[in-house]
């Protein structure tokens, strides 16, 4: 168990420098957008979503009859994704996935499947970045950050099946040469619910190793 233990030091000491910068970086654009007003949030959203759109659309991508326009879907989701908590956590956690099928239908419940599955990851690596910010601000031991971050990185498909209902965003296709359709979906999970899917999804392993470790990640979680 120490040799288990000490490997997973090893490798969260490994990537700390890389992944501290990283999210230095990105708590820093998430700081500045925090401070802009809504007026200044709505046209950034405008202003990015039109210009993916029109890119999206020169490479073939429509929407389907009764949806809104690629650009009201696309100003949603970037508005949405510019939400955070006063942790600098996302308000809401997102997932993106394509994929091709011979009708729309199967192209899409493939999709959303993968989104799921992309959505886990990146909540995932979101708790991750919590867990980080605890030990950077010696609120955590370093071990019991790495045996925590080694029970989250095994748990996305356990994270994955405890997702429940995900709001739809985006959600868009076009034609293939061969007449098949590729479906683009991005669906969004509030921010509570990811953290309480994580909570479910390693809570059995952590009470193994150490009722003080479940303790640690509910306070990391605020649940």
């Amino acid at each position: 168990m120490k040799k288990v233990v000490l490997a997973a030091l090893i490798v969260l000491m490994g990537v700390s420098s890389v992944f501290a910068q990283t999210q230095k970086e990105i708590s820093k654009e998430r700081k500045i957008i925090s401070k802009m007003t809504k007026s200044e949030l709505n046209a950034k959203a405008s202003k990015d979503a039109m210009k993916e759109a029109k890119r999206l659309k020169k490479e073939g991508w429509t929407v389907a009859p009764g949806h809104l326009p690629l650009e009201k879907q696309l100003d949603r989701s970037y508005l949405m994704q510019m939400e955070y908590d006063e942790q600098l956590f996302p308000k809401y956690i997102v997932g993106d996935a394509m994929s091709i099928g011979e009708n729309y239908d199967a192209a899409k419940h493939q999709a959303l499947q993968l989104a799921i599955l992309n959505l886990a990851a990146n909540i995932q690596q979101e708790v991750t970045a919590l867990v980080q910010n605890e030990v950077d601000n010696k609120q955590l031991q370093a071990e019991e950050a790495a045996s925590v971050v080694e029970t989250i990185s095994a748990s996305k498909n356990l994270i994955s099946q405890s997702i429940g209902r995900t709001i739809p965003v985006v959600e868009c296709y076009r034609d293939k040469a061969n007449k098949n359709k590729e479906v683009r979906v991005i669906v969004f999970y509030n921010s509570k619910m990811a953290k309480e899917s994580v909570k479910k999804a390693i809570r059995s392993d952590l009470e193994k190793k150490s009722g003080a470790l479940v303790k640690s990640i509910d306070k990391i979680l605020g649940l």
